[in-house]
């Protein structure tokens, strides 16, 4: 057995590496600059040979693919001091560990504050801003769209645009895992606690299938999906599921759907500088050009024009999606 931890732990680091570069190359913009889609990839390995930043993804282990989207991380290297995103609202549950320095956010321009050592970000209706560091080092899990509640007790209301700690999620055993993970030495250790735990605290009370349904289809396609539609499809009248969304999710359906567009729209326009707002906004259900900006400036307090430039100039948490043949299951 020892032997064979050791082979997966030569394994892993041959594989965060490869990930790394990877996932550079495929993000382009993920370290900043606005090269040429010809040049990115070149630059993106640069950046990654210099010493900036790691970067990895992987799959989750079997019993948690319906509910975790992938497992991925970053490790700044050399001591450069990197300029962290501002995280705009959306659809998303994300749990961050960190073994180096936790992030320090800011919201709506106040006094900054230091994260826990491990939290949960579940950002519904205000940016929020990540610090520059120069110690970067976490390992992130992103859940599918709604499948945050089969990990925890708590409503959506009560997780909306804070940063619960690990702690505030699942009391001590969530404290013990924090410093666990925060202490381990090895990459492959680190994701065998969280996931372990994580497969552990899967409910066993009677999840809502409805509801999980519905939030995949809103999900799926923000673009076109009535809510109309949406309630034939699940057999409920909308009030029911009106219900059901706010008491689990802390929003409506149409909210939902609402930061699902915003959330594709903007990532297409991150992960592609050549990218038109126009045609990105149309894509993904906007009227024209100006619904997208007032929506944009009514979530963000700026233009998208304005936003875009700074935030293409900076790392970024936008991910591509997801090529299994690209990733590796992570170590169980």
């Amino acid at each position: 057995m020892e032997k064979l931890w050791t082979n997966w732990e030569k394994l892993l680091q041959s594989v965060l590496q490869a990930q790394a570069i990877y996932t550079s190359q495929e993000q382009g913009a993920m370290l900043g600059g606005n090269a040429p889609a010809h040049r990115r990839i070149d630059e993106s390995r640069a950046a990654w040979m210099s010493g900036k930043m790691r970067a990895f993804q992987f799959l989750p282990i079997d019993v948690l693919v319906p509910y975790v989207d992938r497992i991925w991380g970053w490790e700044s290297v050399g001591g450069e001091r990197v300029d962290l995103p501002v995280l705009l609202p959306g659809t998303g549950a994300e749990l961050y560990f960190h073994y180096r320095t936790p992030f320090r956010r800011s919201v709506g321009g106040g006094t900054p504050e230091t994260c826990s050592v491990s939290h949960l970000f579940y950002v519904r209706r205000r940016p929020l801003e990540l610090l520059p560091s120069d110690d970067v080092g976490f390992v992130a899990v992103r859940f599918r769209a709604g499948m945050i509640h089969r990990f925890v007790d708590l409503p959506g209301r009560d997780m909306m645009d804070r940063a619960l700690s690990a702690e505030d999620l699942w009391g001590a055993t969530g404290q013990e895992l924090a410093w666990r993970v925060a202490g381990a030495e090895a990459p492959s250790t680190r994701l065998q606690l969280i996931q372990r735990f994580l497969a552990q605290r899967l409910s066993s009370a009677a999840p809502d299938i409805v509801f999980e349904h519905a939030m995949g289809m809103l999900y799926g396609d923000p673009a076109n999906l009535a809510i109309d539609r949406l309630t034939a499809c699940v057999g409920l009248g909308r009030r029911q599921l009106e219900r059901r969304f706010a008491s689990i999710a802390g929003q409506t359906p149409v909210e939902i759907r609402s930061l699902g567009r915003f959330q594709k729209t903007v990532r297409a326009l991150m992960l592609d500088d050549s990218a038109r707002a126009t045609d990105a906004a149309l894509a993904y259900g906007y009227y024209d050009q100006a619904h997208f900006i007032r929506h944009f400036r009514e979530l963000v307090a700026e233009s998208p024009q304005r936003y875009l430039k700074e935030a293409r100039a900076r790392t970024h948490f936008y991910n591509t999606s997801r090529c299994a043949g690209a990733m590796m299951t992570a170590p169980s």
